[in-house]
């Protein structure tokens, strides 16, 4: 195959790079074999900011069959754990010193700010990968007593070649998220970027190259989804699959792994609660529901979008609330020093959350703040949306029970601590929430009684390379980070040796 070419680009911050346009296939960036392509677009301006590869069904099987080789080539397999640790501590010392490039381009792609970039998304990015180069040299198995004739042990095993498909809202850092526990564990990898922000994870790839990663250990594939994706899923050489996106998606891969029965783990929607009780400190309760929904352009899985209040301290919370996101979600360009709230990451997010302005509108809820598209810059383009707040909203309605992954949220009261439990409880999704009080004993039961994986008590979207991220009823499958993100990409074989024990 030919190698696909890089392109100079200078982003709206002055930022001068090469871009990797092609397939990164066992250390080299490739040429589509069909000649498939797909834009990334600047959601400021809804210009183009480069065409990259698309991968079809011939370079799917290309990166799955370079990924099984070098699963079994002895540069990768007879490695030491020790030696794949200083391979991601190389990794995460060299995404460190292009952290202002990775901030720029996903800026650029994404529509997110630039400091919410540099700031957040490449302090965890390089957090993760140097949290699982540590473990890679500490996972073990145990020995078993059995009998005095007899003698069991265990030992933790690659699970093979992993399929990964990360989503547009944190490209780099949902990549690292992947990439680290399945790399310390001794798979290979073959990574889908998300069809709207393909950039940063290709950049990435000409690092994977400079670490030292032997060939074919990490393949980076674009494509759309129901492409690439789905051909990538449906692969026979795949042993498991890892997908972060909409629960309908992971639905379809589920289905598709089924058929193989492949080893799976799914992150997927949310419609968190976040619980304000009459002592909840109010200044902090605010601040913290702010940013738990409109951050990052309210495009978090984990966003707390179902805010529930406590009736005594409903008004006064409202109005507060109110008054700091007229205060603070300040709507511009990614590039702003002062901007809170960039663009949506593409036209049809963007049409998805007016749609829903319509939708709350039609079903009763009255829209408190925002609900309108923007006009940022001079020539209308732009994929601005304010910051949405609709109260008087019962749990009926679809805006209450659908996830809309943006800068959209409800807000309703409750009369005591069963209620509030009850209504937060009242969803088919179960990834976060969020309790404010000051009662520790009510803070323990609360966060118990919740169905949820992760529970903040008096704060919102604390996240930590150390502790596990995961979702219980249609959000997922499995956990990410911690100790219990390395579970997911090894398998564990039972060795029994007979010490004398004769039939």
């Amino acid at each position: 195959m030919a190698s696909a070419p890089f392109i100079d680009l200078v982003a709206p911050n002055g930022v001068k790079y090469a871009q990797p346009t092609g397939l990164f296939i066992n250390n080299e960036f490739l040429l589509s074999a069909d000649g498939s392509s797909v834009d990334s677009i600047d959601p400021a301006t809804e210009e183009k900011i480069a065409t990259v590869q698309a991968a079809s069904v011939a370079d799917v099987d290309n990166a799955v069959k370079a990924a099984r080789k070098a699963l079994k080539g002895p540069s990768w397999k007879l490695l030491s754990a020790s030696d794949r640790g200083a391979l991601l501590y190389k990794l995460a010392d060299l995404i460190e010193e292009n952290r202002e490039l990775f901030a720029t381009i996903d800026a650029w792609d994404n529509g997110k700010t630039y400091l919410e970039a540099l700031e957040n998304d490449l302090v965890e990015a390089v957090g993760v990968i140097r949290y699982y180069a540590g473990w890679a040299d500490k996972v073990f198995g145990q020995t078993i007593s059995t009998t005095h004739q007899k003698f069991a042990y265990t030992i933790r095993q690659p699970v093979g070649v992993v399929a990964q498909i990360i989503p547009w809202n944190y490209p780099l850092s949902m990549a690292t998220w992947k990439l680290g526990p399945a790399l310390a564990c001794g798979n290979t990898v073959v990574l889908k970027t998300a069809e709207q922000t393909p950039l940063s994870i290709l950049v990435l790839g000409t690092l994977v190259k400079k670490a030292g990663f032997p060939p074919g250990v990490v393949n980076f594939l674009n494509g759309l989804g129901n492409v690439t994706g789905s051909v990538l899923v449906s692969h026979p050489l795949v042993d498991k699959v890892a997908f972060t996106g909409s629960t309908a998606t992971a639905s379809a891969i589920m289905g598709a792994a089924a058929k193989t029965l492949k080893n799976i783990s799914l992150e997927t929607g949310g419609k968190s609660p976040l619980i304000v009780f009459e002592d909840a400190e109010m200044e902090q309760a605010v601040k913290w529901s702010h940013l738990g929904i409109m951050s990052n352009q309210g495009q978090i899985c984990t966003a707390t979008s179902r805010i529930l209040v406590h009736e005594r301290v409903y008004d006064e919370f409202l109005a507060k609330f109110l008054e700091t996101t007229k205060s603070t979600s300040k709507v511009g360009n990614q590039w702003g020093k002062d901007t809170y709230q960039g663009p949506q990451v593409s036209k049809a997010q963007y049409q998805r959350v007016l749609d829903y302005v319509n939708i709350g509108k039609g079903e009763g809820a009255t829209l408190a703040f925002g609900g309108e598209p923007l006009n940022i810059n001079s020539n209308g383009k732009g994929l601005y949306v304010s910051p949405t707040v609709f109260t008087n909203v019962s749990p009926s309605m679809r805006i209450w029970q659908e996830e809309v992954f943006g800068p959209f949220v409800v807000i309703s009261k409750f009369a005591d601590e069963d209620q509030a439990v009850a209504l937060a409880n009242d969803t088919t999704y179960g990834l976060g929430a969020a309790v404010f009080t000051t009662n520790l004993e009510r803070a323990h039961r609360v966060a118990a009684e919740i169905e949820a994986g992760m529970v903040w008590v008096n704060s919102s979207q604390d996240c930590d390379p150390r502790v596990p991220f995961g979702g219980v009823k249609q959000s997922g499958i499995g956990r990410e980070l911690g100790e219990a993100g390395l579970e997911a990409y090894t398998q564990i074989k039972a060795i029994h040796v007979n010490m004398g024990n004769r039939l």
